[in-house]
């Protein structure tokens, strides 16, 4: 049955629309056309796809079974995000290609277990560790990092059955450049992270096909005025995205500013790095195979910040209150270009054909609800 969608405006990839008129057939878009004034106040945009999220609803993706994992994608669709990539984290080898047999499973059937409930579809696995610094692991369990290894990664690409479609890595370790390349060369897009690599380093990485930056700021060596490391090399090149994790407790307000202002509305990604601990009260969680404590919105894994409880439309709302930024820059930050750093620029796209997902805003800006599928998520 054909069905219609009206608001005051549609905020596209690339332009906005005034009282837009969405047809709608079998969860897909017919046709997209603008109409006359209809008294609505709304705004529509893409939905969000979040490329680095650990877990929610107290599932950590290193653990959980298909049902935990159906429960991230219920929440998940709940707060805008439409598409995701499950994050891991370094833990046993053993723990990691079991996580990654799992994840596969759930992307090969993301509804297997859903109740007709929508659900946030994951559509690849973001590999963050094994092969990171240990000087700038952060929570990454020391005893469990590993030196890049292009045997290591095709075991857990094997694992995965192929579902690795981005992976964190620190540029300075021995045999990165290698594993970058050949990565690259799978379709794996590689972003660089935890890691203490110098200027020529990260220069070196993305000559080997490195595409952006793992959290920046969190994690990697400090800008310095003689040794730019990784942030000052990303922050100067248009070529590079760069993740930031918009929670006003990663990063301060101030260098949300300066990201933006340098990487622009087409380079910069927002993620939400969000652990189990997302969407439930303050207490004590998993991440892979350690303990976090969630007070006031803080993770912490001792004195180290251990992922956050952030959602994706929180982050849309917070970029724009820290930099004055427009909606709809705010929401292709979190929608167009994740899907064109990972080469998947469909997911966010409003065209006929394509799944009819949006977010839905109020006159203030406000995120008040996801259409998923053509279907308002309740």
């Amino acid at each position: 049955m054909l069905t219609t969608i009206t608001a005051r405006r549609l905020i596209t990839d690339t332009g906005e629309m005034e009282y837009p008129v969405v047809s709608v057939e079998d969860g897909k878009i017919v046709r997209i056309e603008a109409g006359v004034a209809n008294g609505s106040t709304e705004t529509l945009t893409a939905a969000f796809f979040d490329i680095h999220v650990h877990g929610a609803r107290s599932f950590d993706f290193m653990a959980a079974d298909p049902k935990g994992i159906a429960e991230v994608g219920r929440f998940l669709v709940t707060r805008g995000v439409a598409h995701y990539l499950p994050t891991t984290v370094t833990a046993p080898l053993d723990l990691t290609l079991r996580a990654l047999e799992h994840l596969a499973d759930a992307i090969e059937n993301p509804s297997g277990v859903s109740t007709g409930a929508p659900v946030a579809v994951p559509v690849g696995i973001h590999l963050e560790g094994p092969f990171v610094s240990h000087g700038k692991r952060g929570v990454h369990p020391e005893v469990s990092l590993r030196e890049p290894s292009v045997e290591l990664f095709d075991r857990f690409q094997e694992a995965a059955r192929g579902h690795i479609r981005l992976m964190t890595l620190a540029p300075e370790l021995p045999h990165a450049l290698e594993l970058v390349q050949h990565a690259t060369d799978a379709g794996v897009r590689v972003s660089m992270g935890h890691s203490a690599a110098t200027a020529e380093q990260t220069i070196a990485a993305i000559a080997a096909g490195a595409k952006s930056s793992t959290h920046l700021f969190n994690a990697m060596r400090a800008l310095d005025h003689r040794e730019p490391g990784i942030v000052g090399t990303v922050l100067d090149r248009d070529d590079i995205y760069a993740e930031a994790i918009c929670d006003g407790v990663h990063v301060h307000p101030a260098i949300i500013r300066l990201w933006l202002k340098l990487k622009g509305e087409d380079r910069g990604i927002l993620v939400t790095d969000g652990m189990s601990a997302t969407g439930v009260p303050d207490g004590t969680y998993t991440l892979g195979d350690f303990e976090v404590v969630v007070k006031d919105g803080v993770c912490l894994s001792g004195t180290t910040l251990a992922g956050s409880v952030l959602t994706m439309d929180q982050a849309v709302a917070n970029v724009q209150k820290f930099t004055g930024t427009s909606l709809g820059a705010a929401v292709r930050l979190a929608s167009r270009n994740p899907a064109r750093m990972m080469g998947m620029p469909h997911l966010t796209q409003m065209t006929p054909g394509t799944p009819a997902n949006f977010n839905v805003f109020d006159a203030a800006g406000d995120h008040t609800g996801t259409i998923f599928c053509g279907r308002l998520v309740e």
